[in-house]
């Protein structure tokens, strides 16, 4: 069992900067692919970012690309998004995921889930 606590969220004006943070517990955090999705209301949840357990791969969606970073600290055992040039459409719920496999976009090849955190951008 893997639990994570996300962190960070807020609300920020249009262009701002926010660096949200996944701290897990439990079982080997090293071993584990990590995600960050999001929820926007009346809309699925959403892939956003994720990175390998070595932290040596990344995949992020187009549509923060470029914007958001994703990197971890496994002697931490925490995982960070930071989130530049926001977005008002970037409001969502924030959630932070972990898996045993590769590097996914589904969110339903995640095996743990945090209970989120709310982002929301003024414009």
């Amino acid at each position: 069992q893997v639990q994570l606590v996300e962190s960070g969220g807020g609300l920020v004006q249009a262009g701002g900067s926010l660096r949200l943070s996944c701290a897990a517990s439990g079982r080997s955090f090293s071993a584990y692919t990590m995600a960050w999705f999001r929820q926007a209301p009346g809309k699925e949840r959403e892939f956003v970012a994720a990175i390998s357990w070595s932290g040596l791969s990344t995949r992020y969606a187009d549509s923060v690309k470029g914007r958001f970073t994703i990197s971890r600290d496994n002697a931490k055992n925490t995982v960070y998004l930071q989130m530049n040039s926001l977005k008002p459409e970037d409001t969502a719920v924030y959630y932070c995921a972990a898996g045993s496999r590769s590097i996914r976009a589904m969110w339903g090849e995640y095996d743990y889930w945090g209970q989120g955190t709310q982002v929301t951008v003024s414009s």
